[in-house]
């Protein structure tokens, strides 16, 4: 009997968790009065959702882009702030958001929290007004693109890579043999050209003249992007909220903010999932950081 009673109790307890959290959490496409509506945008940017049920912090541009066209078409929201804490993530997915961004018929703001970068400033430059923390690490405008090459390990093991295809370069950047010249030269141009794009339109946005330092693929400090025309604002979410007000000139408008809305048992998987990811990430970390050689690092802005 007293079994009973303690599952129902725990049963009870986690659909209360469950009704806190859903009434929690804001539904903007039921705005009724002026709203200033918050969009984060945490995490690699990708289009679609990568990574796994231990690392899932990514974000699509699909998601993005759908509640950016929601925005557009409530007219009770008077402006967006884009609230941004992420290093970047595929060239596409990332021109995808800033393109919507950028189109987007409503006063807009980028906040960057503690990162911005890449392809998240490449997002940020498209709104109105970018406010970022003195300390918030942004810029980083470049492209990469590398990958693990195996031959010499291959022959060492006496393995060898037969090599079949229609055209000189099918399989350029294969990691089982060595690039040619020719191959990296093609490669090197592409990367350029993506480069070429990225900056301009930064530098469009941005109303830049001087854009010498920006295009090294250095980083910033909120503080250094500043004084380069990076951002318009040192300040946090109030001062972002401020300038949203502003902007939209609706003094009064209050704040929604979108999140995802997930069950209880949702909130619980992860909780558990996480709870053993952390524990070996734990563990891992003393050998990752003995692998000094490691150096893969995926094709992203």
């Amino acid at each position: 009997m007293k079994k009973i009673i303690y599952i129902v109790g725990v049963l009870l307890f986690l659909v209360l968790i469950s009704l806190a959290i859903s009434s929690s959490l804001n539904n903007f496409e039921k705005v009724q009065e002026d709203e200033i509506l918050i969009i984060p945008i945490n995490g690699i940017i990708s289009n679609s959702g990568g990574g796994n049920i231990f690392e899932s912090v990514t974000v699509t541009s699909d998601k993005i882009n759908s509640l950016i066209k929601k925005a557009e078409e409530n007219k009770n929201i008077k402006a967006v702030i884009f609230e941004i804490n992420s290093p970047g993530g595929t060239v596409l997915a990332s021109k995808e958001i800033a393109d919507a961004v950028k189109k987007l018929d409503k006063p807009k703001v980028a906040l960057i929290r503690d990162v911005g970068a890449s392809g998240a400033y490449w997002i940020a430059s498209s709104a109105d007004k970018i406010v970022a923390d003195e300390l918030s690490i942004t810029g980083s405008i470049g492209v990469i693109s590398s990958y693990l090459e195996f031959s010499e390990l291959m022959g060492e093991y006496g393995i060898k890579y037969e090599r079949l295809v229609s055209g000189e370069y099918k399989d350029a950047g294969s990691p089982y043999r060595e690039l040619t010249s020719a191959e990296r030269s093609l490669i090197q141009s592409k990367i350029d050209k993506i480069d070429q794009i990225f900056l301009s339109q930064v530098k469009e946005s941005r109303n830049l003249t001087n854009t010498a330092r920006i295009k090294t693929g250095e980083f910033f400090l909120g503080i250094e992007a500043k004084e380069l025309g990076l951002v318009d604002y040192l300040g946090d979410k109030e001062t972002a909220i401020e300038v949203a007000k502003e902007l939209s000139n609706t003094k009064e408008a209050k704040l929604v903010e979108f999140k995802e809305r997930k069950s209880i048992f949702d909130v619980l998987s992860k909780i558990n999932a996480e709870s053993f990811y952390y524990l070996g990430r734990g563990i891992g970390a003393s050998l990752y950081f003995e692998n000094k050689d490691n150096n893969l690092k995926i094709n992203a802005i």
